[in-house]
């Protein structure tokens, strides 16, 4: 079982996703390169190779997307920027009078210098009227998924997993790593 690191700055994510996969998960924080696109994909197959040519072991990135369905899918994976700068009220309100459906998105990126290997999955929702609740990640606060009435940030925390598993690859990744005897 080749030991894999998990590019990033957060350590309970690498530890959950360890456990998660019953895999030898190493983390490293380093900077990467975010292009600009709007296709999460292919910023995953960027970020994944250019981790590998710093690290040169296997390694796993990971993204987000929030697309919000009255901007044409924008902000997209640049949901990042615009909550480290802006307000969540701020948010919400670019769709107010507008629908405010959305689509979450994840995708895990895989690659060891010769395999390369990409898992996404989606989650439906809409934008919230307002911000809400105390847990969860980033835009956490904003996103109510469908089949909810509150956001995220509001659910407990059978809720809160049961979401993030909607929303994170990591069966495929699991069932990739185990099947390819990574």
């Amino acid at each position: 079982m080749k030991k894999i690191i998990f590019v990033t700055g957060n350590q309970n994510k690498a530890d959950y996703l360890a456990k998660f996969l019953d895999h030898p998960i190493d983390h490293k924080k380093i900077d990467l390169d975010e292009i600009q696109s709007l296709d999460l994909k292919e910023i995953i197959e960027h970020k994944v190779r250019q981790a590998y040519k710093k690290i040169k072991r296997p390694v796993i990135v990971e993204d987000t997307s929030l697309e919000f369905k009255s901007l044409g899918g924008l902000p997209g994976p640049f949901i990042r920027f615009f909550v480290d700068n802006m307000k969540f009220e701020d948010i919400c309100s670019l769709v107010n009078g507008k629908d405010r459906g959305a689509v979450a998105k994840c995708a895990i990126g895989y690659f060891d210098g010769k395999i390369l290997k990409i898992f996404e999955k989606k989650m439906m929702g809409e934008i919230a009227q307002k911000p809400a609740g105390e847990n969860g990640f980033g835009w956490d606060k904003i996103f109510i998924p469908k089949g909810y009435n509150i956001t995220r940030s509001s659910l407990n925390d059978i809720g809160y997993q049961k979401t993030y598993l909607k929303i994170k690859p990591l069966v495929q990744l699991k069932k990739f790593l185990k099947e390819n005897n990574l």
